[in-house]
């Protein structure tokens, strides 16, 4: 395993992080196999990974208990993470789902310890007030329950330097992966800074998860999609280290196997793939550019969403992913967005594209192409 300086904190990080989002479940898919769920953990641990991530709400709210009864006799030698969400601007009810975390957990202290899917109207909005979070979180690690405050994000990247700069936080956790860089220079902004810098999404949350010949066939040593998108991002060295949510011990030991190289990607390989990408997200936007100046539509279509996954079928030759991922809508968080086929032909949405994009016909195409 290779390890990293996480920023100014003194310790070093597994580059291989265990992220707790997508524990096995039963057999029957209904629940989650605690026992399991332990095994997977646990391997990784065995294999050096010394930095394990998890959430209140992960895995129906089940993630926290089986990480806590993974690191049993782990305690020291490993870096905890979980996370707070900010559901309002009282430190009080901050400290409430610190203690609730502290308890499913089983520990009496958290490594790192995120405001958690912030962006800096949050921030200013709800946690650096009188009597709210920051304040509390600032106690908390004055007593101990904390050792270190971080913060995760999905907003824009602008936003990420504000944060950096308010000198509060020693980690971030952000996303990044071969097909988003917008966080680019922010995470060399942060480590510039003095933090560590956590990867969620090495593997653009899932989709790079699918076998894609058209990017594995970028390097030519890449065992895989997967494997190359884990080895893009680590060659990053402004990253400490990449979570990734891993469900089995097969899938444990893959990965582990990955962040155990001496080299990732040689500077010659990684300008290929860059210089690759980039030619493909150009493609894309030809495609379409996702401005959504389209939505919404009278029919809950979501037309953005679906010109998105043709452009992984059709660019990245993610194919298999852009089916599976066409066929959730309506079912899940999905369940008010539908597919192609409830297009009713009304023309609002080609009245309002800045492009002059047919989408109705594009929309017949994707729906041929990706329905099943």
């Amino acid at each position: 395993m290779q390890y990293r300086k996480f920023g100014n904190t003194g310790i070093e990080v597994s580059l291989l992080g265990f992220g707790a989002m997508r524990l096995p479940k039963t057999p029957d898919g209904k629940n989650y196999d605690h026992e399991e769920g332990v095994r997977v953990i646990r391997r990784a641990l065995e294999l050096g990974v010394n930095y394990v991530d998890t959430a209140p709400y992960y895995c129906n709210k089940e993630s926290e208990v089986i990480v806590g009864k993974a690191i049993k006799g782990w305690r020291d030698k490993i870096y905890l993470s979980t996370k707070n969400p900010i559901e309002d601007d009282s430190g009080a009810n901050w400290r409430k789902r610190l203690e609730n975390s502290l308890k499913k957990l089983d520990v009496d202290y958290i490594d790192f310890y995120h405001m958690w899917a912030i962006n800096w109207e949050k921030y200013t909005e709800k946690i650096d007030v009188a009597d709210g979070p920051l304040q509390a979180a600032l106690k908390a690690k004055d007593e101990g329950l904390i050792r270190h405050l971080s913060f995760s994000f999905h907003g824009d990247p602008k936003d990420l330097f504000k944060l950096i700069d308010t000198g509060y936080f020693a980690s971030m956790t952000v996303q990044y992966n071969l097909l988003d860089r917008s966080n680019e220079e922010a995470i060399a902004y942060a480590r510039k800074k003095g933090m560590g810098v956590v990867i969620m999404g090495p593997v653009g949350g899932g989709r790079l998860g699918y076998p894609s010949k058209e990017i594995s066939s970028l390097v030519s040593n890449a065992v895989s999609t997967p494997e190359l998108a884990l080895r893009f991002v680590f060659s990053n060295p402004n990253v400490s280290t990449a979570i990734s949510g891993m469900s089995t011990i097969e899938m444990v030991e893959e990965n582990v196997k990955t962040a155990c190289r001496d080299v990732q990607l040689t500077p010659e390989e990684k300008e290929k793939l860059l210089q690759v990408m980039e030619e493909k997200k150009k493609l894309a936007d030809l495609y379409c550019t996702g401005c959504n100046y389209c939505m919404p539509c009278p029919q809950k279509v979501d037309i953005s969403r679906i010109f998105t996954l043709m452009n992984y079928y059709r660019i990245y030759d993610l194919k298999d992913y852009a089916k599976k991922a066409y066929n959730d809508f309506g079912q899940g968080h999905l369940k008010d967005k539908y597919d192609a086929s409830y297009c009713v032909e009304c023309g609002a949405c080609e009245k309002k594209c800045p492009q002059n994009l047919p989408i109705i016909r594009q929309l017949k195409e994707a729906h041929a192409t990706l329905a099943e």
